[in-house]
C-alpha cells in the first residue's frame, strides 16, 4: 500500500489534502453560481466565500503545486493544472513560468536602469528607488491582471494558444524543444479550462457572474498582491538569507502548509512544504547573522507590523537626505 502511494504521489501523500481543497473549491464555486438566492446579503456572502477561496488557492494550493507538482504521472499533473486554472482564474502553467522562472530568479530585485527584472517586485512601480507605496503597487498590479485576463479572452481567436507577441511567456518557457512545446500547450489548455469554467458560471447565472464572481476575482488578486508586498517589504534583495520575510505563527502555518516559512522557501524553492521547518533549522545561523525580517503578523495583514513600516520609512528618508 505504501509503495503504491509513493508511485502515485511525487513527494508525499499529504498532498492529497491540497488536491481535496482544489476539488472542493471547484464544486463549491459551481454550487454558489447555481444556488445563491437573489438578494444583496446573499450575494455579498457568496462573493466573500469566493474571494477567500481564490485568494487561498492562489497563495497556497497553486503555489505549492507549481513548485512541486503532486503526482508522479505528468498526465495527472496536467489534468490538475486545468482544474487549478479554473479555480484561480488564470493559467497555472503561466503562473509557474512567471513565478518559478522569474520571481525566484530575481528575488524581488531593486530597479536597474529604471526597471526591475522581477515582474512582481515591490520596487517595480515606484517613482524612485524605494518600494512602491502599497496602493500604487496594488493599482498597477491589478491593471496588469486585468490586461492578462483580457489577453486570455482575446486569445480565443487562436484557440487560446500563446501568440507571437506574448514575448514574456515565450522567453520564460524552457529552451528544450519537447518540454517547451509541452509548457506552451499547457498554457493553452489552462486558458481554455479557465474560460470554459467562466462561461459555465455565466450559463448558470449571468447575474452571479457579473455581480459576484468577477468582482471577487479582482478583490482576490488584490489580496494576493498585498500578501506578496508584505512578504518582501523591508527585506534585502541582495542577500540570499534576507531577501524575503517569514512569519512563524503556529496556527497560520498549520492552516497554510508552512507558507509562513517564506525566507526558507526562497532559499530552497524546490523543497516540499512538509520539510520547510527543517530548512529553517539547517540555516538558522546564517539567517540570524543576515539580520533578516521576521514579521509578528501574517503577510496579508503586514501593514499591522508598524515597526517594520517605520524602519523602512526612516531608512528611505535617510537615503534621500544623503543624495
Amino acid at each position: 500500500m505504501i509503495e503504491r502511494e509513493r508511485r502515485l504521489w511525487r513527494n508525499s501523500p499529504a498532498d492529497a489534502i491540497l488536491l481535496g481543497l482544489s476539488i472542493a473549491q471547484f464544486a463549491v464555486t459551481i454550487a454558489l453560481a447555481a444556488l445563491t438566492p437573489d438578494g444583496l446579503w446573499w450575494r455579498i456572502g457568496s462573493a466573500a466565500v469566493v474571494v477567500a477561496m481564490i485568494t487561498y488557492s492562489v497563495l497556497i494550493v497553486n503555489h505549492m503545486f507549481v513548485h512541486q507538482p503532486w503526482f508522479a504521472d505528468e498526465r495527472l499533473n496536467r489534468v490538475v493544472s486545468l482544474m487549478i486554472s479554473a479555480n484561480i482564474a488564470q493559467s497555472a502553467m503561466a503562473y509557474h513560468l512567471s513565478h518559478v522562472r522569474n520571481h525566484h530568479r530575481y528575488n524581488n530585485d531593486r530597479k536597474h536602469d529604471g526597471v526591475t527584472a522581477d515582474f512582481s517586485s515591490t520596487y517595480r512601480y515606484s517613482r524612485d528607488d524605494d518600494h512602491a507605496p502599497l496602493f500604487r503597487y496594488l493599482a498597477y498590479s491589478l491593471v496588469a491582471s486585468i490586461r492578462e485576463f483580457a489577453g486570455t479572452v482575446a486569445s480565443l481567436r487562436r484557440l487560446c494558444g500563446v501568440g507571437p507577441r506574448e514575448t514574456t511567456l515565450r522567453t520564460l518557457a524552457t529552451r528544450h524543444p519537447v518540454r517547451r512545446a509541452s509548457e506552451l500547450s499547457q498554457v493553452r489548455y489552462d486558458r481554455l479550462a479557465q474560460l470554459i469554467f467562466t462561461a459555465l458560471i455565466g450559463v448558470l447565472s449571468w447575474q452571479w457572474l457579473v455581480m459576484c464572481y468577477l468582482p471577487s476575482v479582482a478583490i482576490a488578486f488584490t489580496l494576493v498582491n498585498v500578501q506578496n508586498y508584505y512578504r518582501h517589504f523591508g527585506a534585502e534583495p541582495e542577500s540570499r538569507y534576507a531577501n524575503s520575510v517569514s512569519y512563524y505563527g503556529r496556527l497560520y502555518n498549520r492552516l497554510t502548509f508552512n507558507d509562513g516559512y517564506h525566507q526558507e522557501h526562497h532559499l530552497r524553492p524546490t523543497t516540499h512544504w512538509t520539510r520547510l521547518p527543517k530548512v529553517a533549522a539547517q540555516y538558522q545561523q546564517q539567517l540570524d547573522e543576515a539580520g533578516r525580517v521576521v514579521s509578528p503578523v501574517p503577510p496579508v495583514i503586514g501593514f499591522l507590523d508598524t515597526g517594520r513600516v517605520e524602519r523602512v520609512a526612516e531608512r528611505s528618508a535617510a537615503t534621500r537626505a544623503t543624495q
